[in-house]
């Protein structure tokens, strides 16, 4: 899994350096928003609220548009959408099954645009259920690895119900069942160690190894998916190795 995962974190981080920086800017945003109205809007009582708040910050977005956002969201300020989360199972080329998570105010629109990104990028719709049971929601949280080694972040994390740690290259992966994020979360927290994001994930149960064509026929369609605005995450069970992300690079 951890040549997704490598090439997800990969990208992000691209991504708020770039010109796509707007795009993640109002994603983020908008994980914010739905956060404060589903559980109120304070974060230290609203852990999702907290996570929300805390990934926008590492990704530079500013203070005002977050804290406005939380106030919209927990109905302290006028404004904001009515936003539905909606799950859409799909096939990449090369037979990569794909989950794409939908936050929107308009349920017509985002299933057009997720239909349209998918045939014409070589991929379909598939029916519900039949490809989501090959993922596992999961609590993910993202480590810089500065100077940590494995064993200091696993030992930091064990007793508060991490199950593994994935060396990403730049940054150790931490997971564990969804229902153990926060205890993670809090677990790194107190033991000092930075990290970049904390947040609920669909993790595959199996993955299909790309080489370079197929993953650059997969790498176009998420792209072409995440650049809808409705498009909240992207989750595929590929597999690329070390050498295919260096060649695409």
């Amino acid at each position: 899994m951890s040549g997704h995962s490598k090439w997800a974190t990969t990208k992000h981080k691209k991504a708020a350096l770039d010109a796509k920086r707007g795009k993640l800017f109002a994603k983020l945003i908008k994980n914010i928003e739905v956060a404060a109205r589903t559980g109120g809007p304070d974060p230290d009582a609203n852990p999702t609220l907290f996570d929300a708040i805390f990934k926008a910050k590492k990704n530079s977005v500013p203070n005002d548009n977050i804290e406005r956002a939380r106030k919209r969201g927990g109905g302290l300020e006028a404004g904001g959408a009515e936003y539905q989360t909606i799950m859409y199972e799909g096939y990449a080329p090369g037979g990569v099954a794909v989950l794409i998570e939908c936050l929107t105010d308009n349920r017509n629109r985002a299933a057009s645009e997720v239909r349209v990104a998918l045939t014409r990028n070589g991929g379909s719709l598939a029916d519900p259920g039949s490809v989501s049971y090959m993922f596992n929601r999961k609590g993910v949280v993202i480590v810089p690895k500065n100077d940590l080694d494995e064993d200091t972040v696993l030992m930091a994390v064990l007793d508060a119900g991490a199950e593994e740690v994935n060396d990403l290259g730049e940054s150790f992966e931490v997971v564990s069942e969804a229902g153990d994020l926060v205890p993670v979360r809090k677990a790194l927290q107190d033991a000092g160690i930075d990290y970049d994001s904390a947040e609920s994930s669909f993790l595959p149960t199996m993955s299909v190894p790309l080489d370079e064509e197929g993953a650059k026929k997969v790498f176009r369609l998420i792209d072409a998916l995440e650049d809808s605005d409705d498009v909240q995450n992207v989750f595929a069970n590929f597999d690329v190795s070390d050498d295919v992300l260096a060649a695409l690079d």
